[in-house]
C-alpha cells in the first residue's frame, strides 16, 4: 500500500510515469477500505492464522489478499485514461480488465449497477457487494476494484482471485454468531467466483499478469516500459510504512 501511494506522489511531482503495478501478498493480508471500521475485524482469529491487516487508500469493503493477482493503476487526473469522474475512469479501466480476463478464456461480462442495494452498504466483504461496471462470470463477481481521487492524482486498486477458498475472509471478520458466519460464507460462494472455479483449472500468476498487460495495452492503446522503484520512491514507501500503514491511528480507525 505504501509503494502505491509513493508512486502516486512521485507522479504528482513529475518524477514518475503513470503506472500499472501487478503484485501478490505474503503472508495473506486483510485489507480494509479507507472508511471501513476496524471493529469489523476479528483480530484474534486473524492473528491466529498468521495473517496481516492493512488499511487501503482506496475505498470499498474488506478483501483477503491471498492466491490472487492484485493490480494498481496510478496516474494524473489529467491523463486521458483517468480523466473525468470516478465512473468515467472506472469504465475505461473496466474495458481493459475485461479484455484481460477474456484473454484467459473466461466467459466474462460487465454488469452495470447504478447503486448498490442499501442492505449491502453494511456488508464487510468486498466480493459480496455490487459495484458499478462489475466484471462477472456466470453472474458471479470476479474482480473487486476501488478507486481514490486525491490531490496527487488517481489510484485504483483491484483483486483477481486465482484459486483457493473465497470464504476464508469470513474467518477474519466479526459476526454475531457462528451461524451468521456460516450464512455469510454460503452467500459469498453464491455471489463470487475464482478464476480456477470458473475455468475448472488453475491459471498461474504469471499468465494472469501477462493477460493484464496485454489487456491494458490493446484496449487503451498504450505500451508499457517495465521498471523498478526509484531510490526516491523506495525511500518514501519506507517512510509511509512507518508513519502511516503500520500505525494504529491509520489502520485501527473506527
Amino acid at each position: 500500500m505504501a509503494v502505491d501511494e509513493s508512486i502516486l506522489e512521485h507522479i504528482h511531482c513529475g518524477e514518475s510515469k503513470p503506472t500499472l503495478r501487478l503484485y501478490a501478498w505474503q503472508p495473506p493480508c486483510l485489507s480494509l477500505g479507507y472508511a471501513q471500521s476496524f471493529r469489523e475485524v476479528d483480530v484474534e482469529r486473524l492473528h491466529a492464522r498468521g495473517w496481516d491487516v492493512v488499511r487501503r487508500l482506496t475505498g470499498g469493503r474488506a478483501i483477503l489478499h491471498t492466491d490472487e493477482l492484485t493490480y494498481s493503476v496510478t496516474g494524473s487526473a489529467e491523463d486521458p485514461i483517468l480523466a473525468g469522474s470516478v465512473l468515467e475512469a472506472y469504465n475505461r479501466l473496466s474495458k481493459a480488465l475485461l479484455y484481460a480476463i477474456r484473454a484467459l478464456s473466461l466467459p466474462v461480462e460487465v454488469k452495470e449497477y447504478a447503486n448498490a442495494p442499501a442492505s449491502q452498504n453494511l456488508n464487510p466483504v468486498c466480493f459480496e457487494v455490487p459495484s458499478t461496471y462489475e466484471i462477472t462470470v456466470g453472474g458471479k463477481k470476479l474482480i473487486g476494484s476501488a478507486q481514490a481521487r486525491k490531490r496527487e492524482g488517481v489510484l485504483q486498486h483491484g483483486s483477481l482471485p486465482l484459486t483457493g477458498d473465497l470464504t476464508r475472509i469470513c474467518d477474519t471478520l466479526m459476526f454475531e454468531n457462528e451461524a451468521a458466519r456460516q450464512t455469510a460464507k454460503e452467500r459469498l460462494l453464491a455471489r463470487a467466483v475464482t478464476v480456477e472455479s470458473a475455468l475448472g483449472y488453475e491459471v498461474s500468476w504469471n499468465d494472469a499478469a501477462a493477460a493484464f498487460v496485454q489487456g491494458f495495452e490493446n484496449e487503451l492503446g498504450i505500451r508499457f516500459e517495465q521498471g523498478e522503484l526509484s531510490p526516491s520512491e523506495l525511500q518514501r514507501a519506507e517512510e509511509l510504512v512507518s508513519e502511516k500503514y503500520t500505525h494504529p491511528l491509520w489502520t485501527e480507525r473506527s
